[in-house]
């Protein structure tokens, strides 16, 4: 009873609720809150602090950026979501918030065409993204997932593709451009129920999970190729994963196209089924199925390849 009302208070006042209606439309630094709302940012500041204290928005970092969002979860959630519908918002400050999403797009875009051609010339590599998005539907879709981490989110494609099978998803990323592109995609697509991150895939941002809770899903697709320590990665993946939980790989096979790390900065020339297999037993996984993704015909061409390793329900008891 105290939580709520202490909720109730934080949300009392005009200002704050018009800064909880626009965190649950996007995630927004305090900069653009100022402009939005047309207030100092000591002010505003103030006010994130009070909303932050009762549980009703997260705050997070990325780099020399605080970032802040209405909480997803939980009773914080619950009150946002019911206010915000009764109390709706301004619609200056829709009108505001849609010129800084804009803003936005058009950052992610200049960045996106800088490195397009790169991309483009890897993806010409290997099979048509198509199928492979296709194998990674069909190995994670079998059954419904609660809680979805995308591990080296990028551009959040993977977040996009799997969003109508998940309650909740979360991708994480090292870089602030590529979460710049991925923040974007998901408010262009609509899709509230993900989010992104910037964090480092050997340090999730994320307790342990078990029996009680975690993900139930993880997933690196192509990642682990740029990784010293791709083993590692996996571990930490499977700390912060439900028991039960499948974590998939998509990658490639093992190849020698030594231009890849020269041009492309990839630390690893692709694995094989024995390397992951290890990096699954170590991580206390087991195997349960993995399937090759062909390329079109021609020379200098990469396979692609899909691995799923699950948690054993009793790895952790038989650990401890």
């Amino acid at each position: 009873m105290e939580g709520l009302v202490a909720m109730l208070r934080a949300a009392g006042d005009p200002t704050r609720l018009r800064l909880l209606f626009l965190l649950r439309q996007a995630e927004l630094t305090v900069s653009e809150l100022v402009e939005i709302v047309g207030q100092s940012q000591p002010r505003v500041s103030r006010h994130l602090k009070l909303l932050c204290g009762a549980g009703l928005i997260e705050r997070f970092k990325e780099g020399s950026w605080v970032f802040y969002r209405a909480a997803d979860d939980g009773r914080g959630a619950a009150l946002g979501a019911a206010l915000s519908q009764l109390a709706g918002g301004p619609q200056t400050d829709l009108k505001r918030l849609a010129e800084v999403r804009e803003a936005r797009a058009a950052e992610a875009a200049a960045y996106f065409k800088a490195n397009a051609a790169e991309w483009g010339r890897i993806r010409a590599l290997h099979a048509p993204e198509m199928e492979v998005e296709a194998a990674i539907v069909r190995h994670l879709g079998g059954q419904p997932i609660e809680h979805l981490l995308d591990a080296g989110t990028g551009t959040g494609r993977m977040l996009e593709l799997l969003a109508p099978q998940v309650k909740r998803a979360v991708g994480v990323d090292v870089s602030p451009e590529m979460l710049a592109i991925a923040r974007d995609r998901l408010m262009r697509s609509n899709l509230a129920h993900c989010q992104v991150r910037q964090g480092d895939t050997y340090r999730l941002p994320f307790p342990s999970g078990g029996a009680l809770g975690g993900f139930d899903a993880v997933l690196f697709h192509q990642v682990l190729h740029y990784l010293d320590d791709p083993g590692a990665a996996v571990a930490e993946a499977a700390r912060v994963m439900r028991s039960g939980g499948r974590l998939l790989i998509a990658d490639f096979a093992q190849h020698d196209l030594e231009f890849l790390r020269q041009d492309f900065a990839h630390r690893r020339l692709g694995f094989s089924d024995r390397e992951v297999q290890g990096w699954f037993a170590a991580a206390g996984l087991k195997a349960v199925a993995s399937e090759a993704i062909a390329p079109r015909q021609g020379t200098e061409k990469l396979t692609v390849k899909i691995w799923v390793g699950q948690t054993r329900a009793n790895a952790r008891a038989e650990a401890a």
